[in-house]
């Protein structure tokens, strides 16, 4: 046994010497300038491009048959402008093939070729010509053979330019195998490039790689992954007469706001668009892409509905979305329109209303804005050329509906702000809380606001604020002070006013409050409250800017519930200081009238203004008024 294995390894080395002799006689014996004229005639055979030469040519056939090109473009003969470009052209022959004196490429490979792509103003390629070259190419030929089926490509750059869109973009450390259908109709390429300082894993197959450079219908496959996205695409192109795209699409990130920001789209700011997951059946036709059947999550937020997408100098989305949950707290965390209990003094950056326009309906069933919660919900959102309106059709909010519009656009003096709303039936302490910082409120009524004002920061728009603003309540009360029982008390003591009223409400039947808004300056027209043993009036104004109060009025005890009922006991009285914190302060002179035993020094003060000149009134001593209610 053993002799026959000695015997075996000798024949084997004898073929081996006798292979590498004859492998050496053909590298002798076959010039190498034929080896590079069918290595050129191959690539064109099964490319249709013509690589031309302008460098070094390294031919080595021994011990593996390759030849090297430097500084090679490919074009064909009719265009003027190559195809690409690249450092070197590195060609593998077959081994068997060489042996028997046939040449015959394995694989080609491109080392750092440069792709360019430019579209000119009327949206024609440089790579018309040359895609017909490469359909003629490939087309069924009964004297074609098939030769190398694998190009592989290391360290190249893909530059697009669209001089129409002002467009130009460069995928750079391009590494990619392409499966080339020199057999089979099928095309398939699996590698990966660098754009925008991300690498991103590519696969992309086309089922009849003829058809789609002709641009007739064929499969197509893309998957793209990456940091910034995951995107996947399975279903049909063609590109006569315009590009055409229909199947399934899926993509998903784990930061929306990243993933904006690496395609070079507005990017938000704070704590907003993360998690991002889309599904839907895509159709694609020119500039435009329709999603149905959507499935879209954004930050935990699931809806479905319909959505287009078109570019056609200006980036449009429409759609309708209906949502079951839609949590918005996240987005208005940062739209911070109180700082303390004083407006925002930060300039607005309105610059994303520029970036896209958008029309979009959405329904929600139950719908979470910071501490509100919100019931069935229907808006319907409208942006264009930076002017963003919302129409609220209908929301089932604060207790009760809310309806109107609100308006933001970008405008010379900063922003210019409108607001046309209605809540009827709301409960007064939620929505005054939330809307104005106002506790002090109970009970249900209706608001409605028609406002409009201008400035580059959420306080000088408050400076600028025109409109009007009515409340009309009905069974409530005034939390915070009883009038009816510091009424009844200073009845009997008129000077009584040392003592401590804040606390307990005033209940009352109806409630009306009219105001018009001249810059910033809210003049009360109307302020009335029919309680059943008390009047209350007030006129004056406040003060949107400051958010304080400058009120008098006057305060009415009744004789009974009836409407021509006569007031046993009238007190005027002043209300001023913050919304959030107002101060009463009572008339204190008619006080003093009231109260018979300081009426003689009343008096006698009086007598003596009239008998000395006037001298400059000084400060009321603090313990003369006193501070009824916070």
């Amino acid at each position: 046994m053993v002799t026959g294995i000695k015997r075996f390894g000798i024949i084997a080395a004898i073929f081996a010497a006798a292979g590498l002799c004859v492998l050496i006689a053909i590298s002798l014996v076959v010039p190498a300038d034929t080896v590079r004229d069918q290595v050129k005639g191959q690539i064109l055979a099964v490319t249709g491009l013509d690589p031309v030469l302008n460098g070094a040519v390294d031919v080595s056939l021994f011990p593996a048959g390759s030849i090297t090109f430097s500084d090679v473009s490919f074009g064909d003969k009719w265009s003027d402008t190559p195809a690409f470009t690249a450092e070197q052209l590195v060609v593998r022959l077959r081994f068997l093939p060489f042996l028997l004196g046939r040449i015959e490429i394995a694989d080609v490979a491109l080392v750092k070729p440069t792709i360019t792509v430019a579209f000119d103003r009327n949206g024609t390629s440089n790579w018309t010509s040359h895609i017909e070259s490469l359909a003629r190419a490939l087309q069924p030929s009964p004297g074609r053979e098939a030769t190398f089926s694998e190009i592989r490509i290391t360290d190249g750059i893909v530059v697009l330019h669209d001089e129409a869109k002002k467009i130009v973009e460069s995928l750079t450390n391009v590494e990619f195998a392409l499966a080339w259908p020199s057999i089979s109709r099928t095309f398939a390429a699996t590698g990966r490039f660098v754009w925008h300082d991300e690498p991103v894993d590519a696969t992309l197959s086309l089922t009849d790689f003829i058809s789609a450079l002709v641009g007739e219908r064929s499969g197509l496959k893309l998957r793209l992954a990456g940091a910034p996205l995951k995107f996947a695409f399975d279903g049909n192109i063609s590109h006569r007469p315009t590009l055409r795209m229909e199947g399934s699409l899926a993509a998903d990130t784990s930061s929306f706001r990243d993933t904006l920001r690496w395609v070079g789209q507005w990017a938000s700011p704070g704590n907003r668009f993360n998690r991002f997951a889309l599904k839907a059946q895509a159709s694609v036709v020119g500039g435009s892409i329709s999603l149905t059947g959507v499935h879209v999550d954004l930050d935990g937020n699931a809806g479905e509905g319909a959505l287009t997408f078109a570019n056609d100098g200006r980036q449009t989305l429409q759609g309708t979305l209906d949502v079951e949950a839609l949590d918005l707290s996240p987005y208005i965390s940062t739209v911070r329109l109180l700082v303390g209990n004083d407006w925002n003094h930060r300039p607005l950056t309105l610059d994303a209303l520029n970036s896209v326009d958008l029309d979009l309906r959405l329904s929600a069933a139950r719908v979470a804005l910071a501490g509100a919660k919100l019931g069935r919900t229907a808006v319907a959102a409208n942006l264009r050329s930076g002017n963003l309106n919302i129409a609220i059709g209908e929301s089932q909010t604060f207790g009760g509906v809310a309806s109107g519009s609100l308006g933001l656009a970008i405008a010379d003096a900063g922003a210019d702000f409108k607001a046309q709303l209605q809540f009827a039936d709301v409960d007064l302490d939620q929505s005054l809380s939330e809307l104005f910082g106002i506790r002090r409120v109970e009970g249900k009524g209706d608001l409605t606001f028609n406002l409009d004002g201008s400035g580059a920061s959420v306080f000088e728009i408050m400076q600028g604020m025109n409109g009007t603003a009515t409340l009309m309540s009905r069974k409530g009360a005034v939390t915070g002070i009883n009038v009816e029982q510091l009424l009844r008390r200073l009845e009997r003591n008129p000077l009584a006013g040392r003592a401590d009223f804040r606390g307990g409400k005033t209940p009352y039947d109806n409630m009306a409050v009219n105001r018009k808004i001249t810059q910033g300056i809210a003049n009360i027209e109307e302020l009335r409250l029919d309680a059943p043993l008390i009047r209350l009036a007030l006129l004056g104004a406040a003060s949107l800017p400051s958010r304080d109060l400058d009120l008098k009025g006057t305060a009415s005890l009744m004789s009974g519930t009836a409407q021509d009922a006569a007031a046993t006991f009238e007190l005027p009285f002043i209300v001023q200081g913050p919304w959030h914190d107002p101060l009463v302060w009572p008339d204190v002179q008619a006080l003093i009238k009231r109260s018979g035993a300081a009426a003689p020094l009343l008096d006698a003060v009086r007598n003596r203004l009239r008998r000395e000149p006037a001298i400059p009134p000084q400060e009321v001593p603090s313990g003369t008024a006193s501070t009824l209610g916070r």
